[in-house]
């Protein structure tokens, strides 16, 4: 094995990451070394990118990005007992203490001292890369390693659809970045009815309507009001389900608005800015069950994640719109953050 690796890092407080040459990093005694195989670009990764004032806030350079990615595990560490050399993992980016009382209660994807890989710790985007073990998850070999990197976000969408049954059930999907995108494919594969999806790049919009979309409704073009629409297709009653995965002060109000009585509202996506709700209309008179949605349930999404792929009835793949190299990484974060948002999501091979 080398001694150096090719890795991504935020070297400096300001835009941008740059390409160095560092050391492989060792093992503890609880981890694992991964030879990373395919990593994807995260929505995170694009705000440590850009140096906006979360990541201002949260993240102390240097630091090598990157939290989405499967490999083959090449070392282990003493303690390591489920994980072994030649495994084919992906990595649960939430790092639990499993000490914390929210931990204790049974929810450490919540833990109330959580790490995330990548930006607490360092990531992904390299040559290999360390995790604890109990964020590994043992992948079936054959699985595709663009989908396989893909898992962390998947996984996103799985919770978020599947926090309650959604069989049968008419659903509205705000946003149109992979959650959305996602979110789509999953509640296809679990049986939703009619899918409402709302978006703003007509790109991303037939890329929902491949996933499954039965309505895709552009909110950039000229008098189209997605309540209006949504309410005239439901009789008046409103949707059963409402998946937020924009984060938009708008959507959010939309999303209220096209939800029946007694609905379930499931809020993901992340308002950049405090949000102002109509409590009483919105919710408390309509009854609605409010979700919210952080992160991945350990470990029961991941095995309805892995069982709805094995079934053949959630494919991603539309998801993934840019294959690219480790090197060329620039133009990933210039495709993510350009103004059309022609692309998906981007998956890179060290």
């Amino acid at each position: 094995m080398p001694e150096k690796m090719r890795a991504i890092l935020k070297t400096k407080p300001g835009p941008g990451f740059e390409m160095r040459l560092v050391d492989i990093p060792t093992v503890g005694p609880d981890e694992i070394l991964v030879k990373v195989k395919a990593t994807s670009i995260c929505g995170t990764d694009v705000h440590i990118y850009k140096w906006d004032s979360w990541a201002q806030s949260r993240i102390k350079p240097p630091l090598i990005v990157g939290h989405e990615f499967c490999g083959e595990v090449v070392e282990v560490g003493k303690n390591v007992k489920s994980i072994k050399v030649g495994d084919f993992v992906s990595a649960e980016s939430h790092i639990p203490d499993m000490t914390c009382p929210v931990c204790r209660k049974g929810q450490p994807h919540i833990c109330r001292n959580l790490k995330i890989i990548g930006v607490d710790t360092n990531g992904c985007f390299a040559e290999y890369a360390v995790i604890p073990e109990i964020c590994a998850w043992k992948n079936d070999p054959d699985l595709d390693p663009a989908i396989a990197s893909i898992q962390e976000p998947l996984g996103n969408a799985v919770y978020t659809v599947l926090a309650e049954p959604i069989a049968g059930q008419t659903v509205a999907i705000f946003g149109d970045g992979p959650a959305g995108l996602n979110a789509i494919a999953v509640a296809r594969a679990a049986g939703a009815s009619t899918i409402f999806h709302i978006g703003k790049h007509k790109f991303r919009l037939d890329i929902g309507r491949k996933l499954g979309a039965d309505v895709s409704i552009n909110i950039t073009q000229e008098d189209v009001d997605p309540v209006k629409i949504i309410l005239e297709a439901t009789g008046g009653v409103g949707v059963d389900v409402v998946l937020e995965m924009a984060g938009s002060p708008l959507s959010i109000e939309q999303g209220f608005a096209v939800l029946r009585k007694g609905g379930r509202f499931s809020a993901f996506g992340i308002p950049s800015e405090p949000v102002r709700i109509d409590l009483a209309n919105a919710i408390i008179f309509k009854g609605a069950r409010v979700l919210g949605i952080n992160g991945r349930l350990l470990w029961e999404t991941w095995y309805q994640m892995t069982g709805l792929l094995r079934s053949g009835k959630l494919d991603p793949s539309p998801v993934i719109t840019h294959r690219i190299s480790l090197d060329e990484f620039e133009k990933g974060f210039e495709l993510l953050t350009s103004k059309e948002r022609r692309v998906g999501k981007v998956v890179m091979f060290p």
